[in-house]
């Protein structure tokens, strides 16, 4: 039997224990004034309650109490539970196509089957392409009265301004200590644990501004029994933190490029989020420019001011382009390569020999690192690759020549497509475009035991059109 996670267990259930003050405070004015806008958009990181806070006011306009949420009815259990069939929450990421908002718009005629309203939790809204938020906006300029909309997003600044300005904008920032350690102390009560305000700050230091990382990092300490006094609660913290955002930046102001890529591969597997870990980053390198310019005292001493500017101006950009990326470290590995720059390339230059593929404009290993690199993200695009060679790249378009029919059709499917650009963007340190022509396999190899049979060399043939070599 699977035990309820603490965040899951005490999320928020009512305006009252949202711990965000600002939040907090601004919804209960809205909803004391008995006037709840139809479109909500709430805006912030990952990790602060938006999906809780939605969840609320979604129990709010459909509690059967005189004083929602009363957290007992069958609205408020059903909404809390997550199975009302009147509140459907979305994931944009997923759903955002024209199509797929058409479709919503077409259940939103129908009125609610129990609840008053129905009331659609969209997010990751910043996700819907450009077609599907303009179909999305004429529901939200005139909805049904029976309708309400909540938008949830990490990116408000990616929503088209007519959607944002159709909505009533909440802002979720990231948690202050103190916040995280209220959140941490309602948790520590129902579980019953005696545990000291100064450790639950310290917890709520490693927690990075999230409510749920904060109460994800006191479940583990929890689980593996750690004595909950501050010395082994900091000792226990620091052997657990997965990224130091110092030691990376030492790493970059080294250009330690190979040195580099494995830490951003360290962390990811210990479950870091990239988005986390570029913040965290930049946090650092803003202190290191503001020292530079006279203010603060956190300076970086292995940067110049211009390369500090440089390298910041390449982290956020690299940051604006995680959430859509097929590989969630990729935009960060990318500003990595484009940051290490001539070093890298010189260093690689002197390890490996400049072997020519054919005329393809790169060599045999970086072929290679590509076909590596795909493999991870996908295993049938690399099996693709097996009957495929570059025959070209201009430094911009990369060719491939494909053996088979099917191989090429394959390959030029547009998720197929957009992962292996995005992995030779990676391998090759410059945006490129993969396309494909169909040319003719290498000469066969002689087998030791040549085969007699037509039937069965028809059937290898057949096997090696589908599958490749």
């Amino acid at each position: 039997m699977n035990k309820t996670t603490f965040y899951l267990k005490y999320r928020s259930q009512t305006l009252n224990e949202l711990d965000l003050d600002s939040v907090r405070e601004t919804l209960t004015k809205i909803v004391s004034s008995k006037n709840i806008p139809h479109a909500l958009l709430f805006a912030g990181p990952k990790g602060t309650g938006k999906t809780s806070a939605a969840r609320i006011i979604a129990k709010i306009v459909n509690c059967d109490s005189k004083n929602p949420p009363c957290n007992k009815c069958d609205q408020c259990k059903s909404i809390a539970s997550g199975n009302n069939i009147d509140v459907i929450e979305l994931d944009a990421a997923s759903n955002r196509g024209i199509d797929d908002v058409r479709a919503l718009r077409d259940t939103l005629k129908l009125t609610p089957a129990k609840a008053k309203k129905k009331v659609y939790i969209i997010d990751e809204a910043h996700m819907l392409t450009t077609e599907a938020s303009n179909a999305l906006l004429k529901t939200l300029e005139e909805p049904p009265s029976h309708v309400m909309f909540i938008l949830a997003t990490t990116n408000p600044e990616k929503l088209i301004e007519t959607v944002r300005s159709r909505t009533t904008f909440i802002e979720f920032k990231k948690a202050t200590i103190n916040e995280i350690v209220r959140s941490l102390t309602r948790v520590a009560k129902g579980e019953k644990i005696k545990i000291d305000k100064e450790i639950l700050s310290s917890i709520a230091k490693a927690a990075g501004g999230s409510f749920r990382d904060a109460t994800k990092i006191f479940e583990r300490i929890v689980s593996e029994r750690i004595k909950l006094n501050k010395e082994d609660v900091d000792e226990y913290l620091f052997k657990t933190k997965a990224f130091d955002a110092f030691n990376f930046s030492d790493i970059l102001a080294k250009k330690e490029v190979k040195k580099a890529l494995a830490e951003i591969e360290g962390f990811v597997q210990k479950g870091v989020g990239v988005q986390n870990a570029i913040e965290s980053i930049l946090t650092v390198l803003r202190k290191a420019l503001v020292f530079k310019v006279g203010v603060g005292d956190e300076d970086l001493p292995n940067f110049s001011k211009d390369e500090l500017i440089a390298l910041i101006e390449l982290l956020a950009e690299a940051s604006y382009k995680v959430a859509p990326s097929p590989i969630e470290q990729l935009s960060l590995e990318l500003a990595v390569v484009k940051w290490c720059g001539e070093k890298a390339d010189s260093e690689e230059q002197a390890e490996k020999p400049n072997i020519k593929s054919g005329s393809a404009g790169i060599t045999d290993d970086v072929w290679k690192s590509i076909l590596m690199q795909v493999r991870p993200v996908n295993t049938s695009i690399e099996a693709l690759l097996r009957a495929a060679r570059p025959v070209n790249f201009d430094g911009k378009t990369l060719t491939l020549g494909v053996y088979y029919k099917f191989h090429k059709e394959r390959l030029e499917e547009g998720a197929h497509r957009k992962i292996l650009e995005e992995v030779a963007t990676g391998v090759l340190g410059s945006p490129v475009r993969v396309v494909c022509t169909l040319t003719e396999p290498p000469p066969k190899k002689t087998e030791d035991v040549p085969l007699t049979e037509s039937k069965d060399n028809d059937i290898i043939k057949i096997a090696e059109e589908i599958f490749g070599n």
